[in-house]
């Protein structure tokens, strides 16, 4: 009887042991954002995508626990430290702006966390070293969209570009994959003008470009401030194409530049043009569901940047049954497995494209992962 009574106390705690351990195998996410300051049209629909984000992946259950940095490097470095010392997370999606993301990296790598960055710029995950590894770009690499870019420039007889961008990681990036393909195109850039994410004006950089008389002028700019170069050079009476960055791909772009924005071109992301794809492209249905649940959630459409997000989500989706192969959620083995699993993605179709990740390209995406693009009556159309 006292025998009997030993194996069923021992069965009972142990099956608590096991509903213990049940609720312990919990993955934390922590998820970084600019939902205010400068860098909000891109930061907004990616706070609010969070919500939309996988709840439970194979046995574990994710808890995402979202900080707004407002647009501020020196608050994304805090709440990365308090996510990280605080929180214990598994993984970091996030923050919004390239500059952000780039005074991380080291934080990150120093704890062996994976970050899923959202952000532009590939300085983040180019070149690969020992910090960077422990990055995944989630948006297209500049040279992708680049490439369609100087391809079209030069079909259309492009000679000679103005060039303004952005006076950080995202805007210098572009510059240096804009030269090199400007000189393999034979396309020189003849004006090289820069302004901050917080400027109210860029009246004297569009003076120096319209001056210059470039056949085309290219912007390298994210969010809300992709429009103020853009106005500046229509109103001094620049008549060339201007070409935009996939930084411009959100609906704020239209609104906020008006007629003064028809005729942009730019590469981006199929979600723009969603009507005009045609249903054989692998991620159409992926994003019109991404789409459709935003909607249904926030009463109106997400900016691609949300996407960004959504597939970080999907990332780690895919990541994380093979990850829980080789440790726990909270310890270092399952980050580090985590790290190794991402870097094996393989064909995995989400909203932006196809991702296949390798130790030497943690962004993935091909020409899948791109559209050329144009602004007319006020719309995002294909450009054919």
């Amino acid at each position: 009887m006292r025998l009997t009574h030993v194996f069923k106390r021992a069965a009972v705690l142990a099956a608590i042991g096991l509903g213990c351990a049940s609720t312990m195998a919990q993955v934390k996410v922590g998820v970084i954002y600019s939902a205010t300051g400068a860098t909000s049209f891109v930061g907004i629909p990616q706070r609010n995508t969070v919500a939309l984000l996988p709840e439970k992946i194979g046995d574990l259950t994710v808890q995402y626990i979202g900080l707004d940095d407002a647009s501020d490097p020196t608050q994304t470095v805090t709440n990365v430290r308090k996510l990280i010392d605080e929180q214990h997370i598994d993984a970091l999606i996030g923050p919004s702006g390239s500059p952000n993301a780039m005074g991380v990296i080291q934080f990150v790598a120093e704890a062996g966390i994976p970050m899923l960055a959202p952000v532009g710029t590939a300085a983040v995950v180019q070149p690969m070293d020992d910090k960077k590894k422990w990055v995944f770009k989630t948006t297209q690499n500049d040279e992708i969209i680049a490439a369609a870019l100087f391809d079209h420039m030069t079909k259309t007889g492009v000679k000679t570009i103005g060039f303004i961008g952005l006076s950080d990681p995202y805007g210098e990036n572009w510059y240096r994959v804009s030269s090199a393909l400007a000189e393999k195109h034979g396309i020189k850039i003849i004006a090289n003008e820069r302004f901050a994410r917080t400027d109210n004006s860029a009246t004297g950089q569009a003076l120096k470009i319209v001056a210059a008389k470039p056949d085309a002028v290219l912007i390298a700019a994210a969010g809300g401030p992709t429009v103020l170069p853009h106005i500046a050079l229509k109103d001094r009476g620049y008549k060339g194409p201007i070409y935009q960055t996939h930084g411009a791909a959100l609906p704020a772009f239209l609104k906020l530049g008006g007629a003064k924005v028809e005729g942009t071109i730019m590469a981006a992301s199929l979600m723009l043009v969603m009507p005009e794809i045609a249903d054989s492209n692998p991620s159409k249905k992926i994003a019109v569901h991404y789409v459709d649940e935003y909607k249904k959630r926030y009463g109106e459409p997400p900016a691609t940047f949300g996407a960004n997000v959504y597939d970080a989500g999907m990332l780690l989706q895919n990541a994380i049954p093979q990850a829980v192969k080789k440790g726990q959620p909270g310890t270092k083995e399952f980050r580090a497995a985590l790290r190794d699993a991402l870097e094996q993605t393989k064909e995995l179709v989400a909203t932006q494209g196809v991702y296949n990740i390798t130790p030497e390209d943690h962004s993935g995406f091909d020409q899948r992962g791109r559209e050329l693009i144009t602004v007319k009556d006020g719309q995002f159309r294909l450009l054919k």
